[in-house]
Formats: structure tokens, C-alpha cells, sequence
């Protein structure tokens, strides 16, 4: 067992080149075990495993910086730095993170979690390394789908055009989370088929530099011949054109090759590129044979693949078939996401209007504003991202959406608490930031026939339109739904002694806690905003004078939320004598963990709420 050997930072340079290949499959193992009980990201971490296990053996963790792009392929990088035993508790409440956290480790060089960022961060390592006259190395790991990421650009042609040592190690497998489209995509490609090219460049430069007296002049004519040739062979070397010595591709599991360029790659200076070439779920024939579901999963049956718990109709999927519908009937449809078809519940609708359906690959910014271009022109486009990618579009919602008063409707998916994933991933700050733009009118469904209530009347609201919505399945507390005016809210309940306001999926705490207060002769006006903008202050208003008692729960932060418009509402209409309680999630990054111990955590739980209202009657 080579693994029992790795119990330490660096470990893994004591192995020989036959215990790290005997090493890679038992890690695959480990993962394997590991994934299939706590869930978490599969085929990204297995496919990885040679390339990390190479990286870490030619350099040295403790000195240089090696930072992951969107950090969910770490899982073989924690093992190989003394986090073996610790990655049992992955992803669990008070466990190690899915994700580089440097409270962890020193050797987590950047907290990560969302894509195209580490080339970024890279030249800022290096540029601080230069300044402090020090020696270490910069590694930026890159997969080819962030390469569609904007940010991954630009800092490319920032750190081609600054000439310093730093190494961008292209991880290649075709993949982000959907299959990879687009320019880029169709470049990596030719650049992948070119690779006997590569080989037998540096076998006749070895055999002809052995040859006396020519051999160097004969080089130097045949690589002046070679560059100019290039770019025929092979078309838009892009990476060589902006900067970088570009090396490879090579072989991502043959650790021996990858051990040799890293080395070679080591002594070079200036900017450097590996291309490297994995199979996303190598090891594991169900995560090769279908690595977008094995890409983020929940439990699963290692024999099977399949998960423990069987797939239920969840609101990604509801969202997905709604718009499937509304799209028969209504040819101005057209659905936008950024690499998530599947997460976002678009696989149906891409494969009925194919037309009609359009993956930008991870480009949040530019899906917001070509769903603008579409809009201005007369369509209606619905984009579906999660909500903690819309942060990274945020200047075109407001300058290229809101400001022209275009006609986008904006679907944010895995709204409030993800779970397990952390702080990079959970949702709670989205009816705060996008409360402060003008033109914006901002829906949260309570259960699934609201949603598709909402989506209906979105389409015929010629505005800027939020739907937000959780992950996972509606609550079992479903009262019919009214018929949804703008900026009205609905009435769920009617009593005189408490109102209770809340919205979307914390709706059902409301009603919860309604019930529970009826055993004390407490009744309550249990109001759905349905709208957090435009809002219904006439109606709330009412309520609040009627009662002199308010609770407020939502699933967001207590800054910018709901919270922060009913005391605002208090004050600025001069209602005096309010006795009021607020629960939310606090001005603070929440950590992973499962939504039912972060509700408890944080005192969002029923008998929390429950008991915290209480005291307002004694």
C-alpha cells in the first residue's frame, strides 16, 4: 500500500516512478470512497490524479505557489499534503473544505471556487515574488473550459506581455461541466491531434544537432523554416503569438512524460504553457462514460454509479419543463446559460429547440449582455445561472440589462443555502445586490406552482426580470396559489396578533410557525411577498399597524434582504411601537455544511424561530 506512505507534506518524492503509478489507482480508490459517501466533485478529481501527483513530486509545496482554477479538482492535492485522513470529513459540517482554503493549509496558496481565476491570481504571486527579490515558482492549473472565462483572457494577455516566470499548466479534458463549445475548444483540439508534431520536432533536432560542424546551423535554418511554417501546420498558436513558450500536449496520466516537461519547464524563464491532456473520470468506467453527471454528485452505489437517493422532480427541473411549454407556444423563447445545460434544468429545452437554446461556456458576463443583444431585438431570453455566478456579472445586469430597461428575464438557480460546497457557492446575497438596481422587478416562488406562475406572468412583464429559487425540492407545505399581481403580495393566513413576512422558499417557516403559535392562542398574518421589488408596502404596512408585532425570515443575508426593507418600511412611514424579530443568515461568508445543520447554526431552524417569537408574548 503506497498510500500508507503519504502522510505528510512531500511525502510523495520519496516514492519511486512505479510506487506513484501503483499510488495513482489507489488514490482513484480513495476518492472513490471517499465521493460516494460525503458526495462531492468525481470525475474532474480522478482524472487529475497523475498530473497532481507529477506537479508535486518535480515541485516543492512548501516554497511554491501552486493555485487551482476553480479548486474542486483538489481532492489528490489535499492527500499528498497531510490531509489524507482529514478528507473523511469533506464537505461535512466542521470537516475539511471541497475547495483550497489556506486556513487549512499553507500549501492551499488561494481560496478558489469559481472558474477562470488562477491565471489572475498567478502574476499577482509572481509580481510579489519579484518585488521580494525571492526564487519560488508560480503554478497556475487551468482547465479548458475556464479558458471561455473572460478573466482567463485577460490575464493571459497580461502575464504574456509581462515576460515573467510564471507556469500555466493547461489541464485538457474537453470538459467544464458541460461538454466544452466554442473558438477556444475547436483550438485546443487541433492543438491535441498535432501531438506526433511536437514528438518528432524534438527527435530530429537531437539526431541532427549530433552531427558535426552543420548540426547547430542546420537547427537554426530548420527553425527558422519551422516558424515560418507554423502556423500553417498548425493554425492561430495562439498561446506562442501573445507570449508563452507553449510545451506539449502530454500525456496526463503518463507521470514519467509530465515528471520530464515539469522538470524542463522548471529551468525555462519567462511565461511557460503545458498542455496537458486528461480523461475526465479516469479509472472509473460510469464518471468516463458520462463525466457530466459523475461532475458534482450526491451519495452513490460504486457498483452501480447510481445515486443512494433516487432523483426527484427538483426546481431546476420544474423551471426546465415550464419553460419547455411556455417555449411551444411562444416562439420569442430562447434559454441562455453559461456551461450548466444540465444543472440549470435545460437539457430538456436544448434538446426540443435546439435553435432556439445557446451555451456561451463559462461566460457569465457575456451571457447577461448578449441576452441583451437578443432582447433589444426583440426576443425574450431566459438565462438560467446559479446565483452565486450572477455576482460575476454584475455590471452588465446593470449597465447593459437595467439600464435600457430590456425585456431579460434572469432565472437564479441554487438561491440561499447550497450546503455542502461553502461559502463560494451559497446564494444569500442575491436579493440584496440586485434590490439596489433600478428598473428590476425581483420574484421568489414559494413551491413549484408559483414558480411556474411566475414564469408565465415574466414573460408578459416587459421588464428586467429575477426569479430566484433554491436547489433541491419544494417544501410539503403547499397552500393553493392566488394569481399573481405586480408587486403584490399574497395572504396565506390572517390573524391579529403577529405578522409574519417572508418569501419565497422560507415561506413554509411562516406557515410553520403560525401553526406552532395557534397552540398558544397566537394568530398571525402570514404574508408571502412574492416580491421583493416592486414591494408591497400598502399591504404590509396595514398589517404591521394592525398587529405592532413582526417577524421576518428569508433564506438571505440580513443586509440588503428583505430584513433590511421592513425596517426600512418601519421608518421611513414613522410606525412607532413595533416590536420586531429578524431571521436571516449574518453579515458573515457561511460555511459548508448541510442546509439543516447551517438552519440550526444559525438559528433559522423552526424551533429556533419559534422560540426566539415567543418571547414576544411574555
Amino acid at each position: 500500500m503506497q498510500l500508507e506512505k503519504i502522510n505528510k507534506i512531500n511525502d510523495i518524492k520519496k516514492l519511486t516512478l512505479d510506487e506513484k503509478k501503483i499510488l495513482s489507482d489507489e488514490i482513484r480508490r480513495y476518492i472513490l470512497d471517499v465521493v460516494s459517501t460525503n458526495g462531492g466533485h468525481l470525475a474532474s478529481n480522478l482524472g487529475i490524479v497523475e498530473l497532481t501527483i507529477a506537479l508535486e513530486s518535480v515541485f516543492d509545496v512548501k516554497k511554491d505557489n501552486i493555485i487551482w482554477d476553480v479548486g474542486h479538482q483538489c481532492y489528490v492535492h489535499k492527500i499528498l499534503t497531510g490531509r489524507k485522513e482529514k478528507l473523511k470529513s469533506m464537505r461535512q459540517f466542521g470537516g475539511i473544505s471541497g475547495f483550497p482554503k489556506t486556513n487549512e493549509s499553507f500549501t492551499d496558496s488561494f481560496d478558489t471556487g469559481h472558474s477562470s481565476t488562477s491565471i489572475s491570481a498567478a502574476i499577482g504571486f509572481a509580481t510579489a515574488r519579484d518585488l521580494k527579490k525571492k526564487n519560488n515558482k508560480v503554478i497556475a492549473v487551468i482547465g479548458d473550459g475556464a479558458l471561455t472565462g473572460g478573466m482567463a483572457m485577460e490575464a493571459l494577455n497580461h502575464v504574456g506581455c509581462s515576460g515573467k516566470d510564471i507556469i500555466v499548466i493547461l489541464n485538457d479534458n474537453e470538459m467544464s461541466i458541460s461538454k466544452n463549445i466554442g473558438g477556444m475548444n475547436r483550438f485546443l483540439t487541433k492543438l491535441r491531434v498535432k501531438k506526433n508534431y511536437y514528438n518528432s520536432n524534438a527527435f530530429w533536432k537531437k539526431v541532427i544537432g549530433k552531427v558535426p560542424c552543420l548540426g547547430k546551423k542546420t537547427i537554426s535554418i530548420i527553425t527558422r523554416l519551422k516558424n515560418s511554417l507554423k502556423q500553417f501546420i498548425i493554425p492561430s498558436m495562439y498561446f506562442e503569438d501573445i507570449g508563452f513558450r507553449y510545451l506539449g500536449p502530454v500525456d496526463g496520466h503518463n507521470i514519467s512524460d509530465m515528471e520530464d516537461l515539469f522538470s524542463k519547464a522548471k529551468d525555462l524563464h519567462g511565461p511557460t504553457l503545458i498542455h496537458v491532456i486528461t480523461k475526465k473520470g479516469k479509472g472509473y468506467s460510469f464518471a468516463e462514460k458520462t463525466p457530466e453527471k459523475f461532475h458534482g454528485i450526491s451519495k452513490f452505489n460504486i457498483d452501480t454509479g447510481e445515486p443512494i437517493n433516487s432523483k426527484k422532480d427538483d426546481y431546476s427541473s420544474i423551471f426546465g419543463q415550464k419553460l419547455v411549454n411556455i417555449a411551444k407556444k411562444n416562439k420569442k423563447i430562447v434559454a441562455i446559460t453559461a456551461a450548466m445545460r444540465d444543472g440549470t434544468g435545460l437539457s430538456l429545452f436544448a434538446s426540443k429547440y435546439p435553435n432556439r437554446f445557446f451555451d456561451v461556456g463559462i461566460a457569465e458576463q457575456h451571457a447577461l449582455t448578449f441576452a441583451a443583444g437578443l432582447a433589444k431585438s426583440g426576443l425574450i431570453p431566459f438565462i438560467s445561472l446559479y446565483s452565486s455566478f450572477y455576482q460575476r456579472g454584475y455590471d452588465q445586469v446593470i449597465h447593459d440589462i437595467c439600464l435600457q430597461n430590456l425585456h431579460v428575464i434572469m432565472c437564479v438557480d441554487r438561491a440561499g443555502i447550497v450546503g455542502n460546497d461553502g461559502p463560494t457557492h451559497h446564494g444569500v446575497f442575491d436579493l440584496a445586490f440586485f434590490r439596489l438596481i433600478p428598473n428590476i422587478v425581483i420574484m421568489a416562488p414559494r413551491n413549484y406552482e408559483e414558480l411556474r406562475l411566475m414564469m408565465d406572468f415574466a414573460v408578459e412583464v416587459k421588464k428586467p426580470i429575477v426569479i430566484r429559487y433554491p436547489r433541491g425540492c419544494e417544501n410539503t407545505i403547499n397552500y393553493p396559489c392566488d394569481k399573481i399581481k405586480i408587486g403584490k403580495s399574497e395572504f396565506i393566513e390572517v390573524g391579529n396578533d403577529l405578522t409574519i413576512v417572508t418569501i419565497g422558499n422560507s415561506v413554509y417557516k411562516g406557515i410553520l410557525l403560525s401553526e406552532k403559535l395557534k397552540g398558544d392562542n397566537i394568530k398571525s398574518d402570514v404574508i408571502n411577498c412574492r416580491f421583493l421589488k416592486p414591494f408591497d408596502n400598502k399591504n404590509i404596512i396595514k398589517s404591521i399597524n394592525k398587529t405592532k408585532k413582526i417577524v421576518v425570515i428569508e433564506d438571505g443575508t440580513i443586509v440588503g434582504g428583505l430584513c433590511s426593507m421592513i425596517k426600512e418600511t418601519i421608518v421611513d412611514n414613522n410606525i412607532n411601537g413595533v416590536e420586531s424579530v429578524y431571521f436571516a443568515y449574518p453579515d458573515k461568508f457561511i460555511p459548508h455544511g448541510s442546509v439543516s445543520e447551517l438552519e440550526k447554526k444559525y438559528h433559522l431552524d423552526i424551533k429556533s424561530i419559534y422560540k426566539k417569537t415567543i418571547k414576544m408574548f411574555k
